[in-house]
Parts: C-alpha cells; structure tokens; sequence
C-alpha cells in the first residue's frame, strides 16, 4: 500500500548503523540495480571460519581526512558494469540500511566512488516494496547542517609527516590527479598542485629557482610527482630536471620520461634490454614502402604516429593497397611512422601493468569495442580484473627498469609466440585500473615517495 511506503527524494541522508556511519548522503536513484557504498583499501579475511571484508570510507564528498574503518560479513563477489562502461569485480556485502525512523538489511557492492557525485548510491533492489521517489525534491527525511556534520565527524587527520609533495600536471580535475592528491593529504603530507604552464625558472649558477604563478619560490619541496601531457613533453621534462638540480626528489626523472616519449628509441632500449616486442619497421622515404610491409610480415599490419598517444594516429592497414596509401600518406605529410605487425590472435585485447617502484600492484585486461582492434579506455575499451603471469610480470618489471621509470603503465600484448611488449607509460592513467581492481593504486604512489625519503633516514 502507498500508505507504509517511504517517500523519498532524489538525495537523502542515511546512516549504517553496523558499520559505525552516523550519516553518508546517498543518490537515490531507481534506475540503477544494485546500490553502491564507496570503499577504499579493500581486503577480504576469514573471521572465526566466515569471509569477511573490511575496508575504508571518506564518508563526506571531498574530505579525505574523515577515515571510517569498516568490516562487515562478505556474501558474494560480482562483475559490475558501472556508468563509466568499466566492467569490474566488486564484494558484496549486507548491512542495515536506516532511513528517517525505517530500517531494513540491504545488499551493496563495494566501490571506489571517487569520481562520482555521491559516496552511496540507492538503488531500486533496496527500495523495493518499501519507498517511492519523487525524484523533484530533495532530503524529504531531513537534511544535516554544517554543525551537525562537524559534530558527527571531527577532524581526525593524521599528524603531518612533514613532506611538501607537489604535482606537476596540466589538469586539477582529472580523475588521476585528484586520486594523488587526495592519497598524498590521507597519508598526512602536504599536497600541491603545479600547473605545468605556470612554473618558470631561474638558471643561475649559485641561486637556482623555480617559480610558480606570481613569483612563490618551490625550491623547498621535498618531492615531486610528474604527470606530463605528450604535447607538453619538452617543457614538462625542462622543469622536471630543474627540479632535479635543486635535488627535490622526482617519482619518474626527466631522462626517464623523455626516453619513454620517444617511441622509437623506447623499442629499441626494450629490445637491448631482451624485451620482445612485435616486428616493427623503421623508414623515412615513400620509396621504401613496400619492402617495409614485407618486413613486418605483409598485411594486416598496424601503422603508428611516432607523436600519438591514447590509441590516436594508430592505424589497421588490412590491405597492402591500403598499408600503401595509409604510408605514403603520413610520410607525404613528414611524419614519423613506425609499421608493425598485426597480431591477429589477441582479439582486440592487451594487457595494462601498472609497476611502482618495480613491482607490479596491478593488472588489468583492455578489450576493443566490437569492430574496433585498439583497446584504449579512452576510446571506450573496457578493464576487467585479470592475472598475469609470471612471465609478464616479469617482463613489465623488466621494461620499467629499463626505461628507468618508476611509475610506468606497461602495455603487453597475448601472442602465439609469448607476451610481446607494445608500450611503456611514463604517466598512466588510475580510473581505468582503480575502477576495474578496486585497489588503491595513488596510494601506492606516495608510499614509493616515503620509500625513499626512509631509506635516507629524512621519515
């Protein structure tokens, strides 16, 4: 009957009294399926013979300082496909959901929900048989000031180490940026934000600075985390050495980066280093054409921009006519190109390695949208949690290394001649690889920072 049903809005605040939330505002949102609790520092346990799960929440959107510790009984393991598109495995749990005066248990997967609006999301399995929406109003069970919110949740951040880290990058509301930021300011450092088109510097041989918007002086960062667009390679890696002058730690050097850039010269470090990589082809005049389609194997082959990133300026030739025209068109133009053989059997598929501080802390599977061969999420391939083996990782560790990275994204490809490498990132991206694995992976990042300053005593 309408009578016993809840009247909800479109957001309310709610409260889980067995996992010790006094209050979260949720999105109600009767299109969605299943309802969502944001989570971080996911890890499942046994407890006394049952599986459990405990994990982390920032219970207020944009307060990283607020921290409550959760554990509840775990009850499944489920491939979500969230809004975004990315396909990941999520734990399940049941809990008390309270609303207003109401409660009932309820099912939610646990996700991290960094980049949505809200930390909880209500979905209509939990709502049925007991609430509608009137999705024109808001907070119908009540809304909670400021005050109120404060007296719930005081500050409870933890006592600064001592580390100014500041971010070099273009970008403040990417989502990989703002998952550092955020990392670094829970794990008690103070975090800044460096506009790379706002740095400048002084080269002087007894003062040398470097300067950000309207003449602060940076010379007293303890470290700093580059994250480098392509276009902006050559001053992004100029102020990174700057950096490096006035021994400020760097996450990934100058040097390291600006030989990733480079693709060419990056495949042939690989290659000094043992790393298999598909054949690839080198050339710089039109004439040679059809011999350098013989030497990658003939066609389908893939025909690369030396300048492109993120899938863009790769192309399938999947006739030699087509591997001609697509060839002398781009070297018409005075582009650099790479050719490279087409490895028909991965089925749109490669693998993404993130290695910090050369171990690998995640892995996911890329996979093409139908009809398309190029994996990249930013071209709206989906992430799936996968398991590489021994071989790949060591051969992302080893590729890493060889690029003198720190951080890298390492791209393998599945061949019938073994894992073949195609591409290591100097600066890849976390929302694909967080969402899909649910692992804190900008974490991981600052503690490759703290790594290093405890092996000179500095923490």
């Amino acid at each position: 009957m309408l009578d016993n049903k809840l009247i909800l809005g479109s957001e309310e605040w709610c409260s889980f009294p067995e996992l010790g939330i006094p209050t979260i505002k949720a999105r109600v949102d009767s299109g969605a399926k299943t309802s969502a609790l944001h989570a971080i520092n996911i890890s499942p346990f046994i407890k006394e013979g049952e599986h459990w799960v405990k994990f982390d929440i920032n219970p207020i959107q944009n307060n990283v300082k607020t921290i409550i510790h959760c554990q509840a009984p775990l009850i499944d393991k489920r491939v979500v496909k969230s809004s975004s598109g990315f396909r990941e495995q999520r734990f399940v749990i049941q809990t008390q959901l309270k609303l207003g005066e109401s409660n009932w248990m309820i099912e939610m997967t646990l996700t991290n929900r960094d980049s949505m609006g809200f930390r909880m999301l209500l979905g209509r399995e939990a709502m049925s048989g007991r609430a509608l929406v009137d999705p024109e109003r808001k907070y119908l069970l009540g809304d909670n000031s400021s005050d109120k919110l404060n007296d719930l949740y005081p500050d409870v951040s933890k006592e600064k180490s001592g580390l100014r880290i500041g971010l070099l990058a273009s970008n403040p509301e990417l989502y990989s940026n703002k998952r550092i930021m955020e990392a670094g300011e829970r794990r008690g450092h103070e975090m800044r934000f460096l506009n790379i088109k706002e740095c400048y510097m002084k080269l002087d041989a007894d003062t040398p600075e470097i300067h950000y918007r309207g003449g602060t002086i940076l010379n007293e960062l303890d470290a700093v985390i580059p994250r480098i667009r392509p276009n902006i390679t050559f001053y992004g890696c100029a102020l990174t050495r700057q950096f490096e002058a006035l021994k400020i730690f760097c996450l990934n050097s100058s040097a390291a980066i600006t030989q990733s850039r480079d693709k060419l010269y990056s495949l042939q470090l690989l290659l000094n280093n043992g790393i298999d990589i598909p054949t690839t082809g080198f050339a710089n005049s039109p004439l040679d054409t059809d011999d350098l389609i013989k030497m990658v194997g003939g066609t389908p082959l893939i025909v690369k921009l030396l300048e492109g990133t993120q899938g863009k300026g790769v192309v399938l030739a999947e006739t030699k006519k087509a591997a001609e025209s697509v060839i002398n068109a781009f070297k018409s133009l005075n582009a650099n190109i790479l050719v490279q053989e087409f490895i028909k059997e991965a089925n749109g598929k490669d693998l993404r390695l993130f290695v910090i501080d050369g171990k690998v802390v995640a892995t996911i599977q890329r996979e093409a949208l139908a009809g398309e061969f190029r994996a990249n999420i930013h071209l709206g391939g989906t992430a799936s949690v996968i398991k590489p083996t021994k071989e790949e990782k060591i051969i992302a560790v080893k590729a890493a290394k060889a690029m003198g990275l720190k951080v890298a994204g390492v791209d393998i490809i599945r061949s019938s001649k073994g894992p073949l490498l195609l591409e290591v990132n100097s600066s890849p991206g976390l929302e694909g690889i967080e969402g899909a694995t649910n692992k804190d992976i900008a974490g991981e990042m600052i503690k490759a920072i703290e790594k290093n300053f405890k092996l000179k005593g500095s923490l």
